[in-house]
């Protein structure tokens, strides 16, 4: 029994003696359709991340900061009705989107950014989007779940993300600045390519985007950091070009789903919300619009609102 205390307090020491050397940031991402409307409860209806950084070396100049990235996710979605025995009311295929994903983010000196990442995991039942909608319905006494034996069947998940933002009217730090971003995926669940600007409005001096929180970016080996202070508006309208997605086409390898749909290619989505950091808490609410994304007479366009919470481990 000594022993075994012995090795789990060499493990907990270790780990603390990274953390010291390694500034690291763990959180979590919540996205509701209910976090913006008591009565809007579809389509895209439900989204957990976990993720977890941390700062890695690096030798070249032009880089401000490495950060080494994981996340653990699960999305979910549903028709215009969660009461969809009948296929008939299946304007959009329910699915879930179970995936743990890997990547690095670059910060650069000139405040572009990149980030690049890969993900694993599943479509479709083996997602286990059903279990975890019925149980949430459940245990906060939301009206029963209907026609989950609709969803698309299971495929598996590989993933490629790739993300570039550059500032524009590069100059002196102000209350308010520009940048345009750009971001591209392919895979066997998504496969598109968005682009649009970003504006960042602030009543306090903004931190340069490589210490800030708007793309991820407020870790930073500087203890005495911790005490950098953010709160700012901002605002990213997109247009999307999606050549794939397999929660509203099914797999790419079979055509066993009961109900898939043929995409609307282009589209138009939008997000507009906060920011704050202070000390070690990182903080964001957003309000998020998505255009029709497929050809059904149906289908709208949906919003949710999504809350970020992040904290800081130095």
């Amino acid at each position: 029994m000594m022993r075994k205390k012995l090795i789990m307090l060499l493990m907990l020491s270790t780990v603390s003696a990274k953390a010291q050397t390694r500034p690291a940031e763990v959180g979590i991402i919540l996205d509701n359709d209910l976090y913006v409307s008591t009565v809007n409860d579809q389509y895209y209806t439900n989204g957990v991340e976990l993720f977890y950084r941390q700062i890695i070396p690096h030798k070249k100049e032009i880089v401000n900061k490495k950060i080494l990235e994981f996340r653990l996710g699960q999305y979910i979605y549903n028709p215009q009705t969660n009461k969809a025995l009948d296929l008939s009311k299946n304007d959009r295929p329910f699915a879930g989107y179970l995936f743990g994903e890997a990547g690095i983010n670059t910060f650069y000196q000139d405040q572009s950014v990149l980030k690049i990442g890969t993900q694993l995991g599943y479509v479709g039942p083996n997602a286990f989007g059903e279990e975890f909608q019925k149980g949430f319905h459940k245990l906060f006494g939301y009206n029963k779940i209907y026609g989950w034996s609709h969803q698309v069947k299971n495929a598996l998940a590989v993933q490629v993300n790739v993300f570039y933002s550059k500032q524009l009217f590069t100059g002196q730090q102000r209350f308010v600045d520009f940048h345009i971003q750009t971001e591209g995926s392919l895979g066997t669940v998504f496969t598109g390519v968005s682009v649009g600007p970003v504006v960042r409005l602030s009543l306090i001096k903004l931190i340069p985007i490589y210490n800030s929180n708007l793309y991820d970016g407020a870790l930073q080996s500087d203890k005495n950091k911790t005490a950098d202070r953010e709160f700012y508006f901002y605002i990213m309208p997109k247009l999307n070009y999606q050549a794939y997605d397999a929660t509203i086409q099914g797999s790419l390898f079979n055509e066993d789903s009961p109900v898939t749909f043929p995409l609307e290619p282009i589209r138009f989505n939008s997000e507009a919300g906060f920011k704050f950091r202070r000390n070690h808490w990182n903080l964001s609410y957003a309000f998020i619009y998505r255009s029709k994304e497929l050809k059904n007479n149906d289908v709208k366009s949906y919003y949710y609102g999504s809350i970020g919470i992040g904290y800081l481990l130095y």
